[in-house]
């Protein structure tokens, strides 16, 4: 892969431990994305569910999975983030993730409208019935990679995010997800001041603070 995609193996430097988060993406236009605000935070792309996680490095202070995703909550709307409190994958399993609502702070403070909770993974692109199930447990966006990159994170903290591209309302299959991905684009290149106050202050044990609403 070119070093514009995967910096962290064209350096070499997948051996080093990081004392910073990674941050994981699934696809290249994610990535490019969410790097134009970031300063300090290398960013993997894991590919397509994930299936190429093996380039995450071994040892890192955290691993952050950021891009697109679908709501599966009516109260979250196109261009508003996601940014998940647990990870949940298949068989039941959930990760908790580090400190979301002190990040949710730090992208409202940017001017973006974030909100907390649940985050599922599937293998499929999830619509109709099926969304309204998920909903009712309590899971209020879905993507694709997180419970796989969160899976092999081993005692690492976790955080994942996610901008809103389609929802109940706003089906994936319509002319109008091209504007809603655009828009959803300049959302997610937003986030990364964000990210990395998120960071600095993970690595120094701060809990977010309690006004964030998650629901």
């Amino acid at each position: 892969m070119s070093t514009d995609s995967d910096p962290l193996a064209a350096a070499g430097a997948a051996e080093v431990p990081l004392v910073g988060p990674v941050v994981c993406a699934a696809l290249r236009i994610e990535a490019r994305a969410v790097r134009r605000g970031l300063t300090r935070t290398p960013v993997v792309v894991v590919g397509y569910r994930a299936r190429r996680a093996a380039r995450l490095p071994g040892a890192c202070a955290a691993l952050v999975t950021v891009g697109f995703g679908g709501a599966l909550d009516e109260r979250l709307r196109p261009g508003d983030v996601l940014v998940a409190d647990e990870i949940r994958g298949p068989g039941g399993t959930a990760a908790p993730c580090s400190a979301p609502r002190l990040l949710a702070e730090e992208l409202i403070r940017d001017g973006l409208s974030a909100q907390v909770g649940p985050l599922v993974t599937t293998d499929h692109v999830v619509r109709g019935r099926e969304r309204a199930v998920l909903a009712a447990q309590g899971a209020r966006a879905v993507d694709m990679e997180s419970a796989l990159v969160a899976a092999r994170a081993g005692g690492l903290p976790v955080a994942a995010l996610r901008v809103v591209v389609d929802g109940p309302r706003h089906p994936l299959w319509h002319p109008g997800t091209i504007g809603r991905g655009l828009a959803a684009r300049r959302v997610l290149a937003r986030t990364g001041p964000a990210l990395e106050r998120w960071s600095v202050l993970l690595v120094r044990g701060e809990d977010g603070p309690a006004g964030v609403s998650g629901r």
